[in-house]
């Protein structure tokens, strides 16, 4: 059997999620769907932080780029899905493949890390309100998300690499809709053990880092709440992380089921049904979470659209 190093790999073939043209024409429908509310989403959650002043503080500065982060990665996989659904193209290129995975890497553990400072924004907000504007200054907030990519950064070009270097045999079809960790390590015909372990170090770090902040904070967090005297106390606080909360629980359900295994726990079916909810599906959940369960921002909208409105009577 023919091996396939690095470097002379001409491509792979993206087998997708099914081969039934009526399946493929009612998973492109609805992936489109998704991903027009993804972007109309996550773009309106921008915009209406950017245009609100009473919104510029420390939990809408990090709820500003989880859009920003939630928009890029579902734009690195979902248009080459709907490509590879509608059209009989399922090539890419090595280096398409590779550059793939390295900016859903980057933009998915740039979000892990994104989310323990958010929750520790909550933290802060709850278990020390009367410093919160202290603690959580600009230069903070700047500084954890610096930290946040550069860390992220380090793990998908750590792991991209890594990828990048395994033998290839005669077969060149992922058994995937995008290039993604598991189905390449499924495909080599190398030796993948030392990247496994690369791959569960850079995965396994950053989720545990940044899953050590989230419990430490929300140990603090539900310890103070039940301190508080009043029902009505303890609602008021609780409202002020649920939306924080349910948003990390979606997430990190679905990607330490995907990446924290070994690639002989591989099953496509169930990895594809995973990966779907988490590349498509997530990213999508995440502004209606914000935006439904939050009163500020409800009000920040209907600021900025009474003050469009107000502009457009005056011309």
């Amino acid at each position: 059997m023919g091996r396939w190093n690095s470097t002379s790999v001409p491509g792979f073939i993206l087998m997708g999620l099914t081969d039934s043209a009526e399946a493929k024409l009612v998973l492109s429908v609805l992936f489109l769907l998704i991903y027009l509310i993804t972007v109309l989403g996550n773009m309106g959650m921008i915009l209406i932080i950017r245009l609100d002043p009473q919104l510029h503080t420390a939990m809408y500065f990090f709820l500003t780029h989880l859009s920003l982060l939630d928009l890029s990665y579902s734009s690195v996989v979902t248009p080459q899905t709907l490509e590879n659904l509608l059209t009989s193209t399922k090539n890419i290129s090595f280096l398409g493949c590779f550059t793939q995975m390295f900016f859903f890497i980057l933009f998915v553990a740039a979000e892990c890390l994104l989310l323990s400072s958010m929750a520790y924004d909550r933290y802060v907000a709850i278990c020390s309100p009367l410093h919160y504007p202290v603690i959580m200054s600009t230069r903070l907030c700047h500084a954890l998300l610096t930290g946040s990519y550069v860390i992220a950064f380090v793990d998908s070009t750590v792991v991209a690499v890594s990828m990048s270097r395994l033998h290839f045999c005669e077969s060149s079809v992922i058994q995937h809709f995008f290039c993604d960790t598991s189905p390449i390590l499924a495909l080599s015909c190398s030796d993948t053990s030392e990247v496994e372990i690369i791959v569960f170090i850079c995965a396994g770090s950053t989720l545990i880092l940044s899953l050590s902040i989230i419990s430490g904070s929300y140990v603090s967090i539900i310890s103070t709440i039940l301190n508080i005297n009043s029902t009505a106390g303890k609602q008021k606080a609780f409202s002020t992380c649920a939306s924080h909360l349910l948003g990390v629980t979606i997430f990190y359900s679905s990607t330490i089921f995907t990446y924290l295994k070994p690639k002989t726990s591989y099953s496509l079916g169930r990895d594809q049904v995973a990966s779907v909810f988490y590349t498509i599906v997530i990213p999508m959940l995440n502004p209606l979470i914000y935006s439904l369960r939050n009163k500020e921002v409800k009000k920040a909208s209907l600021r900025v659209w009474q003050r469009r409105e107000g502009a457009g009577q005056l011309k």
